[in-house]
């Protein structure tokens, strides 16, 4: 499967995906979320946001982005935290 035809993920962020060797859904799913916005953010959009965070995780778990439960959204928020302040 695209990437752009996961939920959340249109054709800009499956070049920025692809850009980094990630290709397909099936590999971004074998990736994760957070390795995944890792290779972006360090190799191809310094400013890549908590928003494209809470992308990634709803196409992996084919959800619309707004169904991230609170808890979802916190680890990955700390995670986008962290990165910001490296």
């Amino acid at each position: 499967m695209k990437i752009s035809d996961m939920k959340n993920l249109g054709a800009i962020n499956e070049e920025k995906l692809n850009s980094v060797g990630i290709k397909s859904a099936e590999k971004l799913q074998s990736i994760g979320t957070e390795k995944a916005y890792l290779l972006v953010k360090d190799l191809v959009d310094d400013a890549a946001c908590l928003h494209f965070l809470y992308a990634l995780e709803g196409a992996i778990q084919d959800i619309p982005k707004k169904d991230l439960t609170d808890q979802q959204r916190e680890e990955l928020s700390q995670v986008y935290q962290y990165e910001k302040e490296r």
